[in-house]
């Protein structure tokens, strides 16, 4: 009889654990914060509701991360008083084949930034076009630079230098701190992000508080899934793990993640951990560098940043604000990849002789592409109109002079297959950010008063 109690205690006390898990789960949720979240964030309460880090600072914002993006957001920060502490698992000089093109475009952010001397003194090299090359013929591409000063074109470097540069820079300012140490998890209270636990060089776990939280820890961020619904597709996992097989491997990072985040009170997603595009045309760091801008003067007017939901609510702005940039370049690099990469389907094979062949007009049919691809023109409308113009071109081509019906039948699957290439990128960018961003509420929000 005992036992029989004993089996009914233990049914009945597990049976309400799992109703309280499951109503924590339901609360948390629907605080905007995903319950898959798992150890990357973890509860905190902060004595008499200060924010303020273990051994006894305290900063305005916390950066995780000090690649391109990081370095560049904590010296921006840091430069308009902010006390920003910047926590980088890796201070030494990176050695990555990754992110070594800098479009015009970022260029110029790079000077709105105050930042245009980082590309200084670290060999990088000035570039001014494309050259595309197809069976035999080759076709120069330039960057339409004529309204700009002499000093504005692309640049070329080793990322690491790059890199270097902008850490120093930003560790310049007094009011920026750089430490280096891996952050663990995000630490939670009721709702909203309140700092980062992370582990120092040494070895040592620390815990630092901050009103905003930014994660910029890149491509391989563990923190990614706390604040966004990243999607890795199944395909590469066998090719992954054949390569981690063979041994020690240097990768680029060659996959497409729209920007789908978790507006979370208190944190804020940025950079490669946030959005991604095929590194084809080189954009990730003026996407990046273009984000910062737009994030630097929604910041600028507020002074008391401890709001955290009416930041957060404020700040979903910043979601609609960065797409015609950042839409524009990830629609491009995506649609253009398709396009050339390799494939048997006729259709498909016209459609690359197509875009060459458009390219190869020069006049508007080459700076207006090439407008797009360095961010020099951020017009989504007028990315989608090139890349019709370019089907269009690709029927004529097959129509004239005599339209057999092979090449109409051809013609067709051309265009649809060209409406297969974009929509279904422009649909995970967002067709009423990218094309209507004024009917969005949150376009029109004001700063939180304090």
């Amino acid at each position: 009889m005992a036992d029989w109690y004993l089996w009914a205690w233990i049914l009945c006390s597990t049976m309400t654990l799992v109703v309280l898990r499951g109503s924590v789960l339901k609360r948390r949720k629907g605080n905007g914060i995903s319950a898959t979240r798992g150890e990357s964030v973890k509860r905190v309460l902060a004595g008499n509701g200060e924010c303020r880090s273990a051994d006894g600072s305290d900063a305005d914002v916390i950066v995780v991360g000090a690649g391109v993006a990081g370095s560049a957001l904590a010296h921006t920060l840091g430069k308009d008083g902010r006390r920003v502490h910047v926590i980088e698992r890796d201070l030494t000089e990176p050695d990555r084949i990754v992110g070594e093109l800098l479009q015009p475009g970022g260029y110029l952010k790079l000077i709105e930034l105050g930042l245009e001397d980082c590309v200084e003194e670290i060999d990088a090299q000035k570039v001014f076009g494309y050259a595309l090359f197809k069976d035999g013929k080759h076709t120069r591409l330039s960057y339409p630079l004529e309204n700009f000063h002499s000093d504005v074109s692309g640049r070329s470097f080793h990322n690491g230098r790059f890199i270097q540069r902008m850490r120093e820079k930003a560790a310049s300012l007094p009011n920026v701190r750089l430490e280096q140490g891996t952050v663990t998890s995000l630490l939670e209270e009721k709702g909203t992000i309140r700092g980062v636990q992370y582990k120092t060089k040494d070895g040592r776990e620390l815990t630092a508080f901050a009103p905003l939280t930014i994660v910029c820890d890149g491509c391989f961020s563990n923190l990614r899934c706390s604040l966004c619904n990243p999607k890795v597709p199944p395909e590469i996992y066998d090719s992954f793990v054949a390569a981690v097989d063979k041994g020690n491997i240097r990768t680029m990072p060659n996959r497409s993640m729209p920007a789908s985040p978790y507006p979370t009170p208190g944190a804020l997603l940025m950079g490669d951990a946030f959005n991604m595009r095929h590194p084809l045309t080189g954009g990730g760091m003026t996407v990046a560098l273009s984000d910062i801008v737009v994030l630097h003067d929604l910041l600028r007017p507020l002074r008391d940043l401890n709001d955290g939901p009416n930041l957060c609510k404020y700040l979903e702005s910043f979601y609609t604000l960065r797409k015609p940039v950042a839409s524009t370049i990830n629609t491009l690099a995506g649609a253009l990849y398709k396009v050339f990469s390799a494939s048997p389907d006729q259709a498909r094979k016209e459609m690359r002789q197509a875009c060459f062949d458009y390219l190869s007009l020069g006049g508007v049919f080459s700076t207006g592409p090439i407008s797009l691809l360095s961010g020099l023109n951020p017009r989504p409308l007028s990315l989608v109109m090139h890349f019709f113009a370019v089907a269009i071109y690709g029927i004529g081509r097959l129509l004239v002079p005599f339209p057999s019906p092979k090449r109409i039948w051809i013609g067709a699957r051309l265009i649809t297959g060209a409406s297969g290439i974009i929509f279904p990128i422009i649909k995970s960018e967002g067709v009423r950010q990218m094309f209507f961003p004024a009917t969005v509420p949150a376009y029109y929000r004001a700063p939180p008063l304090k």
